[in-house]
């Protein structure tokens, strides 16, 4: 009962999203970031349900949604470990860094880890050139990074998540 609940609650949501943006030229994507923004990915089940509403084939929203890297499929970790691989971070040990992460969350690049608790990353430049190499956890920029520390920051995280 509770799951019919949450889909009518869901389909109301939706039905707003399609009025707001109905006669709008670029709606689907316009749309598609809204849903991102609310839930942090684009959930399969939503997905069915706004290629009905919109009348556009499922194949079509697919099609938009894995063109664009800001669009997820699978929901993020509770926290986002985003590894910076500009120029500056790279050349002074960004890919030790990455490589150290991958092996302390047991995930690659753009995967979540199995209890939900960390996504892990790639990106282009965070803006501290100065600090590289440079990882941000959440919204907490770690510069100088070394790969021996890398355990250490993680715990930090998950001690956090002990206490609640």
């Amino acid at each position: 009962m509770k799951n019919k609940i949450m889909n009518k609650e869901i389909v109301g949501e939706l039905d707003e999203l399609v009025a707001k943006w109905k006669d709008k030229k670029g709606n689907l994507i316009m749309i598609l970031h809204e849903i991102q923004n609310h839930y942090g990915y684009v959930p399969r089940g939503i997905s069915f349900e706004l290629s009905r509403l919109l009348d556009v084939p499922l194949a079509r929203i697919y099609e938009v949604i894995t063109f664009y890297n800001y669009f997820k499929l699978d929901p993020p970790g509770k926290h986002v470990v985003s590894v910076c691989m500009g120029t500056a971070c790279y050349l002074k040990g960004g890919k030790q860094i990455l490589d150290e992460l991958k092996k302390v969350l047991h995930v690659e690049e753009g995967q979540t880890t199995k209890d939900g608790l960390f996504h892990l990353q790639i990106v282009r430049c965070l803006g501290c050139c100065g600090l590289a190499p440079v990882i941000m956890i959440d919204k907490d920029i770690h510069g100088n990074v070394k790969p021996d520390k890398v355990m250490e920051m993680i715990s930090k995280y998950t001690k956090e998540e002990i206490k609640v």
